[in-house]
Order: C-alpha cells, then sequence, then structure tokens
C-alpha cells in the first residue's frame, strides 16, 4: 500500500501521534490505520476528504463520485400527466392482460414528447414486459403499497429466450419487466438474437482528443464543430493488445504491470481471441459543459483516467437513446415461481436501464426477482427508495458492461421468504465489466454482499450501509480482475460478524477500505489478482468515521 497518499502522512496513518493505536500492517503491505482516538482532528476520514478537495479528480486513492446520478446528482423532474393506462385499455381486474395497454400508453407519451403515464391504484396483471422508449417519459403509480404490476410470466415466456450455447440464460443478468431502452437499441439485440452487442449504437465522431491527465475537464480537440454546450458524447478510448490501458485502470501498480492479462483476462484484452465486443474500447458518456474556442472543450466532470498517445481518444455521437424517463410510486411483483440453479433463471426480473442516461426509479419495489434493478451500458441513473424483497434473488442490483456515474440511495434489500436454494448464489450489490463511478450508499441489506463481480470495475464506492453480509462474489473466471483502482468501502456497519468482500484492502489496488465495524478481522476472503505492494489503505476499522457519508461530503464541499 502507498505510504503517503497525497499530504497525509505516514505517521498519522500508523503511529505516532498521540491517542492512534495501530494494527500491524497486513501482508500485501498495506498501510493500516486505526484512528479509535480521543482527538477527533486525527480522524482519516476527515484528513482524506480534506485531501480529495484539493485535487478532486486526481486523488489516488479515493474515487470522485461527486457527480454520480440524474444530471450529476439533481432532483429528477415532476412533468404533468399526459395519459392513464386505463385510457388504453388496462383494467386492474386480475384478468385482463394488461401489457398491451402500457406499452401503448408509454408508447403515445413518448409520441407526445414525454409526460406522465398515470397507473391509478389496484393490481395489474401483465403476460409480457414493457418498454420505455421515448426520452421524458415517466410511468408513476399511486405509491408502492397502492399500485401493483402483476407479472405472471417471466422474460424468457412472456417475451422471448435468450440463452447462451452453454444453456445459461442472459435474464439472469439483464432485461426487466421494466425496461428502458431505445427501440433501435432494442431491435438491434433481437435481431443478434441477443448473442451480441449490448451497449451504445455509436454515431459520429465529433473530434479526437490529445493527451490528458486524470482529473483534467479542459481538453485539447482536433475541433468543436460538431459539439454543443449541454450535449451528451461518448468519450471513447482504444483498449491496446499491451493491456497498458487495463493496468492503468488498475492503478499502474506493480502487480498490475506485471498480470498476466491475455492468459487471466481474455475476455478484457484485444487481440486475445476471447474479448468480448464491448471492451474492445473503454466508453464513457460525459456531459459537455463548455466550448472554448474551436479546439478547446471542457467536460462536466473530470476524467477518470488517463488520456496517453498509445491509446487513442475521441468524442463521438451518443446514438439512438433513452434520457430523462423514470419510473416512480409502485410494486412490480413476478408470479412466485422457485428460483433455479444458478445462471439459469428465466428472467422474473424488476427494472433494466439499458444504453440510456439521466432516468431514474423512485419509490419502486420488487418483489420475486431473479434480477431486481439492472444497469447495462448505464448513465446517470438514480435509484432512490427501492426496495428487493420476496424470494430469494440472483442480482438484487446488478451494474455491468461499462456502466458509469450511477447512485442507489436509502436502498433496501430485505430477509427472503424463501432462502437461496442449493445450487443458487445471490450476489447483492454488484458491479462489474469496466464500470465506474457508481455509488451505494444509506442502504440495509438483510440479504447479499459488495459484490465486485470482475471485469475491472473501478472508482466506485459504497458506503453509510447496514448489511448481514452473506452473499456471495461471483464472475467469470475469464474475465480477470475483481478490482480496478480507488474502489471505497466507507463507513460499513455488519450485523453478521463477517468482513468477506467487505473489507478489501488485500485484494483492491490503490483503494479504501474505512470505517468498517462489527468485524474482527481484516481479510476480504477473495482471491489476490495482483501480486505485490497494493498501495491501499485500510483505516479506522472498528470505529465510525466522522466522515459518514462519502458521497454527501464530496458534494456538500465548495466548488
Amino acid at each position: 500500500m502507498r505510504q503517503d497518499p497525497v499530504r497525509l502522512s505516514r505517521r498519522m496513518l500508523i503511529g505516532g501521534a498521540a491517542g492512534i493505536a495501530t494494527v500491524p500492517a497486513l501482508a500485501h503491505r498495506s498501510v493500516a490505520a486505526n484512528a479509535v482516538t480521543k482527538d477527533r482532528s486525527r480522524d482519516v476520514s476527515a484528513a482524506l476528504l480534506d485531501q480529495w478537495a484539493e485535487a478532486p479528480g486526481s486523488h489516488p486513492l479515493i474515487p470522485d463520485i461527486s457527480g454520480a446520478g440524474y444530471r450529476l446528482g439533481s432532483r429528477p423532474p415532476r412533468p404533468k400527466v399526459v395519459t392513464r393506462v386505463t385510457d388504453h385499455g388496462a383494467r386492474a381486474d386480475g384478468a385482463t392482460d394488461c401489457a398491451p395497454a402500457f406499452n401503448a400508453a408509454l408508447r403515445a407519451a413518448g409520441e407526445r414528447g414525454g409526460g406522465v403515464v398515470l397507473v391509478p391504484r389496484g393490481t395489474y396483471r401483465l403476460a409480457s414486459p414493457v418498454f420505455v422508449h421515448g426520452s421524458g417519459v415517466v410511468l408513476r403509480g399511486a405509491g408502492r403499497d397502492a399500485t401493483v404490476l402483476h407479472f405472471d410470466r417471466t422474460l424468457e415466456d412472456g417475451y422471448r429466450p435468450a440463452r447462451q450455447s452453454n444453456g445459461n440464460s442472459r435474464w439472469s443478468w439483464t432485461g426487466g419487466q421494466v425496461w428502458f431502452v431505445a427501440a433501435e437499441r432494442l431491435a438491434r439485440s433481437e435481431a443478434e438474437d441477443f448473442a451480441g452487442t449490448e451497449g451504445w449504437l455509436l454515431g459520429d465522431t465529433f473530434a479526437d482528443i490529445a493527451p490528458a491527465a486524470r482529473g483534467q475537464r479542459t481538453l485539447l480537440v482536433s475541433g468543436t464543430s460538431g459539439l454543443r454546450a449541454g450535449d451528451m458524447v461518448m468519450l471513447e478510448c482504444d483498449n491496446p493488445p499491451d493491456a497498458s490501458l487495463l493496468a492503468h485502470l488498475a492503478g499502474d501498480v506493480p502487480g498490475a504491470l506485471s498480470y498476466d492479462w491475455p492468459r487471466r483476462a481474455p475476455q478484457l484484452v484485444t487481440g486475445s481471441g476471447g474479448q468480448y465486443v464491448q471492451y474492445a474500447s473503454l466508453q464513457w458518456p460525459v456531459r459537455i459543459e463548455a466550448i472554448l474556442g474551436d479546439r478547446l472543450v471542457v467536460l462536466a466532470q473530470p476524467l477518470k483516467y488517463d488520456l496517453r498517445p498509445g491509446w487513442p481518444a475521441r468524442l463521438r455521437a451518443i446514438g439512438p437513446t433513452v434520457r430523462d424517463s423514470g419510473v416512480e410510486h409502485l410494486t412490480i411483483r413476478n408470479e412466485p415461481v422457485a428460483m433455479t440453479a444458478h445462471n439459469k433463471h428465466p428472467g422474473s426480473n424488476g427494472v433494466c436501464f439499458q444504453a440510456v442516461h439521466d432516468c431514474w426509479a423512485s419509490d419502486v419495489r420488487v418483489e420475486n426477482c431473479d434480477l431486481g434493478f439492472g444497469f447495462t451500458s448505464a448513465k446517470s441513473i438514480t435509484l432512490s427508495r427501492v426496495v428487493v424483497g420476496g424470494r430469494s434473488a440472483h442480482h438484487s442490483f446488478a451494474c455491468r458492461m461499462q456502466s458509469h456515474d450511477n447512485l442507489v440511495e436509502d436502498f433496501q434489500i430485505e430477509a427472503f421468504t424463501v432462502p437461496v436454494p442449493s445450487g443458487a448464489v445471490h450476489h447483492g450489490l454488484n458491479v462489474e465489466g469496466l464500470s465506474s463511478g457508481n455509488v451505494w450508499r444509506r442502504g440495509r441489506m438483510a440479504e447479499g454482499t459488495f459484490d465486485t463481480h470482475r471485469a475491472l470495475p473501478f472508482e466506485n464506492a459504497r458506503t453509510d450501509i447496514t448489511l448481514v453480509n452473506n452473499g456471495r462474489v461471483g464472475g467469470s473466471a475469464a474475465s480477470g480482475p475483481l478490482f480496478g483502482a480507488r474502489t471505497a468501502h466507507w463507513n460499513v456497519r455488519i450485523t453478521g460478524g463477517s468482513p468477506y468482500a467487505v473489507t478489501i484492502a488485500d485484494v483492491a489496488p490503490c483503494s479504501v477500505t474505512l470505517g468498517i465495524q462489527g468485524v474482527g478481522g481484516t481479510a476480504s476472503g477473495l482471491p489476490p489478482d495482483f501480486t505485490g505492494d497494493l498501495q491501499s489503505l485500510l483505516a479506522q476499522q472498528g470505529s465510525p468515521p466522522r466522515v459518514a457519508d462519502l458521497y454527501a461530503a464530496q458534494r456538500d464541499r465548495p466548488a
């Protein structure tokens, strides 16, 4: 672990300062600090936040998560009602298949330029999924306990199968009974039988980008004629065969530089023969804040990684998408069919956001699900006051395929009414697949763990969460490392006694494990990917930090 992160001295971290007791350095040489102290000025969390504030986008250990969520953390709008599902034939009678009426109402709202589709009080039977293809469209119930959408068929039965050659079902980790996706994106997936691309359908290249450093917001580009302030664009960076970009996303620690990327992570590595098409380039949607003449643009967020000469980068059109749409104040209830073996799930799912940006789900409960809430190539989504309950789930929350800057807050995973059966797995809070900037905060988890699911997710945070900690980490062995750089587990209360997958200073490079309470040990229980010094920090073990919520603290700092 790094001995001097920025200007937080080794003396403050591991001894010498009055009142700070130390714990032994771990075998991976991580610096450990136990700030059990009467002198609150020595609180490590406050010192780290002070450092971060000096250069928010370039701290060596802490991610800049201040821009996570809908429109950089703004409150979603409250558009007016433009139609009701009952106007299109929906009936809360338990017999009528209301899916056609819901889809017609959502389509009508989109054709009118957006607005609320109101779902009055009652329980509505739906035999197939509903799709939000229009921007500015909101599906709104009368309350989580008042409006119930009862899906009596899985995605496999009510929509179509999506099986891999090995028999695994893609509905185990993507797709929703309420599905936010552009019509063009869905049509492409259907034409490929869901076996091809999952991400953005990118358009023209606007400009090439000169090399730049992590933390920069002002970029030198080849031209600005096709760009406008306020537009969301794709910053795309080539992923070269030498895996140098991947090593950089892992913090450039010695173990990442010597890691056998082609053999251990073929799904990520260009030229390996096993790369997923989605990983041929690193793709980060970002809004243009300003244009300064004909060669300079200012981004709304700082770069999360360097742009180096060997990794050509460009700004491209985002392609067909959905934005400013949401679902709120209702329950999605799947027919309680038994949970299947791992990865064979037929799609008793909840809400999925795929290749869309600046959307939300608020006050939504999902019951009896395989996947509760899913992000697939999603950007700047806010989930607030969401609940997963009923029988055991596979993924309560999944964040995959280069999903960035999403926010899940005030969430709950309830105790399952039917436990996880033999041969199945519940994960919990999943993040994977080069996803970054995602935040889970102020949550309660009676089930699951902090599931970092391989394929090098980086710059993500889980903060101010209480959990039993009884889930399992997953991920394909061909997907490479569990963690990239700057993962933060910050102020976490464990009631079940196990530090598994939560205390991660022994496996996550250039990361922070701070204020983990309720456990005696510090070992993650996860297999290490990288050898040598990980340059990670373990601090205030067993003690609640003064900075309780990393996301809130970053947002409260003056610009």
